[in-house]
């Protein structure tokens, strides 16, 4: 099966770090969009126990990862870094599928889910 979602080594490795430290060690981390943003659909990113019977299981860099088969088609191809700048890090989002984003980069639009967009 093709991945939906990759996470790099450096994200893998953030991710790692703040699963130690919330002692979710065994957890897997859950990729998911809810409606919301600027734009209409924003990312969401957690830590999960149970694989539920409608999620996509993946493993990256030792991490489990989920994607409900309902997000799936809008978080296909979707690229998950971890990026460090003099004004600290933060985890990167690529999603080729979203054709508009906003300033904050959370939010975004596909050609077929526009969501429910908000005031930013």
């Amino acid at each position: 099966m093709e991945q939906v979602v990759v996470i790099t080594e450096a994200a893998a490795l953030h991710i790692k770090e703040m699963m130690k430290q919330n002692e979710e060690e065994d957890a897997f981390l859950r990729v998911a969009v809810k409606g919301g943003g600027c734009s209409g659909l924003s990312y969401g990113m957690g830590f999960a126990h149970e694989v539920e019977e409608n999620d996509i299981q993946a493993e990256h860099h030792g991490i489990q990862v989920l994607v409900s088969k309902e997000d799936a088609p809008i978080l296909k191809g979707t690229k998950i870094d971890y990026k460090e700048s003099m004004m600290g890090g933060g985890f990167t989002i690529d999603n080729p599928n979203a054709i508009a984003s906003c300033g904050c980069g959370s939010s975004f639009r596909t050609a077929t889910n526009t969501g429910t967009p908000e005031e930013c």
